[in-house]
């Protein structure tokens, strides 16, 4: 049987919400350009917003630190900003390439960074929390 900590539950809950913010925010930038020519300045935008929501729910919420928050959010870009280029990534090839509609696209890039993000945000953005 698998037990989770007090933190994996937290950041499970605030996945889920970082998961539908990002992927509403994904939906509305596209829709606003309404242009798949865009979809890599449209991934940029909507991620920029994404990953600032999400620090702050994972300072906050999940891992409570205490640290500098400039500190904290800029090493937050440096797994965020590994995990968005691949998002990125998969938007151009799922929208651009493949022809898939931008909600298919936008669920498959968001699938992409679940766990990579988690162990980034663990061992080295929040660091020494349980």
């Amino acid at each position: 049987m698998v037990t989770l900590s007090t933190t994996q539950i937290r950041y499970l809950c605030a996945a889920i919400w970082n998961t539908a913010f990002g992927y509403t925010v994904g939906i509305v930038v596209f829709e606003l350009f309404n242009d798949s020519s865009k979809i890599i300045l449209i991934g940029i935008a909507s991620n920029v917003i994404s990953i600032s929501m999400s620090f702050i729910v994972y300072k906050i919420f999940v891992f409570r630190t205490d640290g500098n928050w400039l500190n904290e959010y800029l090493r937050c870009y440096v797994i965020y900003g590994s995990t968005s280029v691949i998002s990125i990534f998969v938007l151009w090839v799922t929208v651009s390439k493949m022809s898939l509609n931008i909600y298919m696209a936008q669920a498959i890039a968001i699938l992409c960074s679940v766990i990579f993000s988690y162990l980034g945000h663990k061992k080295y953005t929040f660091r020494g929390v349980n």
